[in-house]
């Protein structure tokens, strides 16, 4: 009974600049993200065939008690409103791509307060896999678990170069054990989301480190002594970011405590009818996307 996570708002991105702008509905707006979810989400299915399905959501892209462990945190994706920077003609495409996900019947899930990430990772350690987290974000590598079947289809390279992500991929990918990919995320820091990491230690000395140390309690603890697995270099620069260190953990690492709301996850079935699919279909020109969708479907 596999369970197909979809990162939605990584997948209305990357169809948002993957596909062509020129594709917009009889009255002009643009589609191209709604029509390119629905391409990716079709080839999803029709690859994996999971049995159960959810369309993941921010509750908030920026949760307070992130922010108000470090208030940095995605600042750096702020508009002059306060608001998340998008492309203009992407906004308005979201609502109808929910919708159109709703006439369908694919479970839509955010909880108010917490990311897709952290809706995801809640699902990922409640539900019995296989599990296939659906993202284009490697923070997600985290979550990653052979012995609960528990792995991510990485679309960084486009969906038809896709990686499927175990542990033995992240080990071979980052020279690290593969279940301690959220300490080296530590270390290393994530620019995109404003999160400096350990500063001056990039990729390679994260590395170093993860291969030698389970925690990052453990590699402070190690950073205070003469711990021969630790440079003079890296002890120092560990003990120069060790406020950060202490509230790391919990910035980095998914809630998988969320709130998550009873639902079935089953595959839709067929409605009696197609008439709300087809209206969305005409109005907004998504042709042979919703067909797609419709056939992987196994309508």
């Amino acid at each position: 009974m596999t369970l197909m996570l979809l990162d939605s708002a990584s997948l209305w991105y990357r169809a948002y600049f993957g596909m062509p702008d020129t594709l917009v509905s009889p009255s002009g707006e643009p589609v191209n993200a709604i029509r390119g979810y629905l391409d990716m989400t079709a080839r999803l299915l029709s690859i994996y065939k999971p049995n159960r399905l959810v369309a993941c959501i921010e509750g908030d892209w920026r949760p307070s008690w992130r922010v108000d462990l470090f208030p940095e945190y995605k600042a750096n994706r702020l508009d002059e409103e306060g608001a998340e920077e998008e492309p203009d003609t992407l906004g308005p495409q979201i609502p109808i791509l929910l919708d159109l996900l709703e006439a369908f019947g694919i479970p839509l899930v955010g909880v108010d307060d917490y990311e897709a990430d952290d809706v995801m990772a809640s699902f990922a350690v409640r539900e019995n896999g296989p599990i296939k987290i659906v993202t284009g974000d490697r923070d997600l590598f985290q979550l990653v678990d052979d012995k609960r079947k528990v792995s991510v289809v990485y679309l960084a390279k486009g969906i038809s170069n896709h990686d499927h992500v175990d542990l033995k991929w992240i080990s071979d990918k980052y020279e690290i054990p593969g279940d301690r990919y959220a300490l080296f995320a530590m270390i290393r820091g994530d620019a995109s989301d404003g999160l400096p990491g350990i500063r001056g230690i990039g990729e390679k000395g994260a590395a170093i480190i993860a291969k030698n140390f389970e925690t990052l309690p453990e590699v402070m603890a190690a950073a205070k002594k003469d711990d021969e697995r630790l440079t003079p270099n890296l002890r120092k620069k560990l003990l120069e970011s060790a406020e950060y260190a202490k509230i790391a953990p919990k910035l980095v690492f998914c809630a998988l405590d969320v709130p998550l709301p009873k639902m079935d996850l089953s595959l839709p079935k067929k409605p009696d009818n197609l008439d709300e699919i087809y209206q969305y279909q005409k109005d907004y020109g998504l042709g042979a996307s919703v067909d797609r969708l419709i056939a992987a479907l196994g309508w």
